[in-house]
């Protein structure tokens, strides 16, 4: 058992170089894509990522909100996968609160670039792996 998830889990998240991300498409069958790691998180419950408004992730997103996260420590083998839905937004307000600076070199417009967006995951429960064996939580 975990003495505190969101502390356990949260260190894993921040030293994960990378997202994998799943999504539905339009036939039903799972897809997983890496992604960059969020540019914010409020605990373990909210995650805000930066992505092409184009892709085909945002266009099965606004369809099909379900989606899920996964992190990994591989120097450790430990993992957390995180079960939620996906807002898709596109406010000025949204794209202002993640942008970074660096992120022209993916939006060339900057932060009014329309093939910006930013997806707000929130997560519901969870499965954390460690040492071989696995744990369900709600979130």
């Amino acid at each position: 058992m975990m003495k505190d998830p969101e502390k356990t889990i949260g260190n894993l998240i921040d030293k994960a170089s990378l997202t994998q991300i799943c999504y539905v498409d339009d036939e039903g069958y799972p897809i997983t894509k890496a992604m960059l790691k969020p540019k914010e998180r409020e605990g373990i419950k909210v995650f805000w990522f930066s992505t092409n408004t184009s892709s085909n992730k945002v266009k099965f997103f606004k369809s099909n909100p379900k989606a899920s996260l996964y992190f990994v420590d591989k120097r450790f083998f430990r993992g957390v996968s995180l079960v939620g839905t996906i807002e898709v937004l596109e406010t000025a307000d949204a794209k202002e609160r993640i942008w970074q600076r660096g992120d022209t070199m993916y939006y060339h417009k900057g932060v009014t670039d329309p093939d910006y967006c930013v997806l707000r995951f929130t997560a519901i429960k969870g499965r954390f792996y460690s040492n071989f064996k696995s744990e369900d939580f709600n979130i």
